[in-house]
């Protein structure tokens, strides 16, 4: 019995034995075989939870106006933090309070707290202490050259980690063209406004910095140097003036604030060249106050309304639907479509029957109709072919992402029925973005040449020669024949020349604008009516330098809506500042000062002395010489410095006078 209880147990002995013995061969065996093949791959594994490869943002270029002044640029902010660990007993004892007292000075933290920030990191063997961050490259240099942060980071233990942030120069103009790049965790881009639309030439390339995990899952770089250093981004060079840009952004903030709009946009466009001088896009807070909230002039799509007119009526002009002379009857004011939809004139009881060029430059909205559907409502297709031919149906282009396809319906769609037509030839039932209608006015002014609008002028490589010039861009040569070219520009000069014209009230001695008024309703379908008022044109009208839109949003109705009162005093505010700002050269010719001189002397007014002009404005010395009836050459611009008749002298009228600015 004792014999074979002895044996089994002996039995379960040689068994564990025998497994134990097996188990030590496998896992031998297993050692050896991922020492031998996959060691690498586990080293590499072991390597990466330790040292790690960082990567470092380069510094995105700048961002200019069109006369070298920074709207966006990078600035380095230094982060410093110390290994204190590295540093030898005697070199900290030696140095620490001084250390202290220096950083105290630079960072304008008390003594006390620094010495002990520093006396604990060391007690606690901190490798990763923060000294301070967000620091300008001249205070780093200070911090530098103090006693034991002045040597390698071997021996003082100083590690210096570099960071860059985005500013604006100039604060929020233009801020919402400028935009911004943001790269998301999953690598894509979020482009919004020049920033985006130029990333791949602002951005650079990335650099590398090797890092080692120390503790409390902290990364330290392990040398003084990067691995590779980052490249500096391309600056680009906008179209922006800054001065037009100003006047422009403070007329539009004035009129939203006095109509309190929801918002508004205003876009000023150099004729020749379809250069984007300016571009303001102002929305409006819960507290009342008005930000680049959107990007209004190029994304966002509305109907035009009245401003769509000058459209229809080249299509009826190309097609010969209707000549200037031509006899268009408005009758009442009034007109019905199916018993049901009506469409009105702005006054009661109409306007009778009119010319076809006081339809426009009244802004007749029943004679637009008449005029329209009733050439056109055999074949619709007939009137849409002629928009697509302009091209009015097709998106800009634009380098800023965001602009959407204009939308102008067509006879095949499923949705078109017999309202399209009537309500498109007043600029309803069809969307366009207001940079889309402005180019197409600026097509008007630039002798029917469609221009893509152009926000940059170049690319260049940290100053060097330029690596991208960009050059205009025709669209469209021509988008309607001379002969209608001639009438159009003649009614855009009535609506701001004639008494009749929607426009008159802008009217200005000083220089001559042609333009359209536009007064959309918006939610129509609704008993609460709002609505956009705009106004569209160019100037000097008769050798067109600028075109501008003003697209104002939802102004108060008790305050005023049309776009004749909201919009056109926008536009004027920024015609003449822009156009009194602008220096002329302007000839005198010698008959026309004895004419100016034999008008002074029959009004008996030649006692009068010249004032002091300088320190005026131009818009204010201007204004002074034209009612002393003096002749004027301008040279520069900004405020007077110089005038070529001393104050006091007796005023011979006629004569000319030198004003100099700056």
């Amino acid at each position: 019995m004792i014999d074979e209880l002895l044996k089994k147990i002996m039995n379960r002995f040689y068994f564990v034995i025998f497994f134990m013995i097996i188990f030590s061969f496998v896992l031998m065996g297993k050692l050896i075989y991922i020492q031998v093949v996959d060691g690498e791959k586990y080293k590499i594994i072991a390597s990466n939870q330790t040292v790690k490869n960082v990567v470092l943002q380069p510094s995105r270029g700048n961002i200019y106006s069109e006369y070298g002044s920074l709207m966006a640029t990078s600035v380095a902010q230094y982060e410093v933090r110390w290994d204190s660990k590295v540093p030898s007993n005697s070199l900290y004892n030696n140095n620490k309070e001084k250390l202290a007292k220096d950083l105290s000075l630079i960072l304008q933290t008390p003594y006390t707290k620094l010495y002990e920030s520093l006396e604990n990191a060391r007690e606690n063997n901190n490798r990763y202490m923060l000294i301070a961050k967000n620091l300008s490259y001249s205070k780093l240099k200070k911090i530098r050259s103090l006693p034991i942060f002045n040597l390698p980071s071997f021996k003082g233990g100083l590690i210096v980690e570099q960071q860059i942030k985005r500013e604006h120069p100039l604060g929020k103009i233009a801020e919402r063209t400028i935009g911004y790049e943001q790269k998301s965790l999953n690598g894509n881009y979020f482009r919004v406004g020049i920033e985006g639309a130029f990333g791949t030439y602002l951005r650079g390339e990335e650099g590398r910095r090797l890092k080692q995990r120390i503790a409390n899952g902290q990364w330290k770089p392990i040398n003084d140097v990067n691995e590779k250093e980052p490249t500096q981004g391309h600056d680009v060079y906008t179209t922006i003036n800054l001065n037009i840009q100003d006047i422009t952004h403070s007329a539009l903030l004035e009129q939203l604030e006095k109509y309190k709009a929801e918002h508004g946009t205003a876009v000023v466009m150099e004729t020749k060249t379809g250069k984007i001088r300016a571009i303001v896009n102002l929305g409006r807070t819960s507290k009342g106050t008005y930000y680049e909230k959107l990007n209004y002039a190029v994304g966002e799509l509305n109907e035009p309304g009245s401003t769509f007119k000058l459209i229809s009526m080249i299509a009826a002009l190309e097609d010969k639907a209707i000549d200037l002379e031509d006899l268009v009857d408005t009758g009442n004011g009034e007109i019905t479509f199916y018993n049901k939809y009506k469409v009105r004139d702005v006054k009661k009881g109409g306007y009778g029957l009119i010319p076809a060029s006081k339809v426009f430059e009244l802004s007749s909205n029943v004679g637009m109709v008449n005029i329209v559907h009733n050439y056109y409502k055999d074949d619709p297709s007939k009137f849409v072919n002629r928009l697509y031919n302009m091209g009015v149906n097709k998106p800009l282009g634009v380098s800023i992402k965001g602009e959407p396809k204009p939308k102008i319906p067509y006879p095949s769609d499923k949705d078109w029925d017999g309202l399209d037509l009537p309500w498109m030839a007043y600029g309803y039932g069809l969307s366009m973005t207001p940079l889309q209608i402005l180019s197409f006015y600026n097509a008007i002014a630039n002798d029917g040449e469609l221009l893509r609008p152009q926000f940059i002028e170049k690319i260049t490589n940290a100053g060097e020669k330029p690596q991208k010039v960009f050059k205009k861009e025709i669209i469209n040569p021509s988008i309607c024949s001379e002969e209608t070219l001639i009438k159009i520009k003649s009614m855009l000069f009535n609506v701001v020349d004639k008494k009749w014209g929607t426009a008159n009230q802008i009217k200005d001695s000083l220089f001559n604008v042609a333009g359209k008024t536009g007064t959309c309703q918006l939610d129509y379908t609704k008993e609460e009516v709002q609505y956009i008022s705009s106004f569209v044109g160019y100037f000097p009208a008769e050798n067109p330098t600028y075109s501008c839109i003003v697209v104002i949003h939802r102004p108060d109705k008790s305050l005023g809506y049309y776009g004749s009162t909201v919009a056109a005093p926008v536009f004027k505010k920024i015609a003449k500042k822009i156009y009194i700002s602008t220096p002329k050269n302007i000839i005198i010719k010698p008959s026309e000062i004895r004419l100016s001189l034999n008008k002074a002397q029959n009004d008996k007014i030649n006692n009068i002395e010249i004032p002091d002009l300088v320190g005026k404005t131009s818009l204010d010395a201007i204004s002074i010489v034209e009612k002393l009836g003096l002749n004027f050459k301008i040279v520069g611009n900004g405020r007077v410095v110089k005038q070529s008749i001393k104050p006091g002298t007796k005023i011979k009228v006629g004569q000319l006078i030198v004003l100099e600015f700056s």
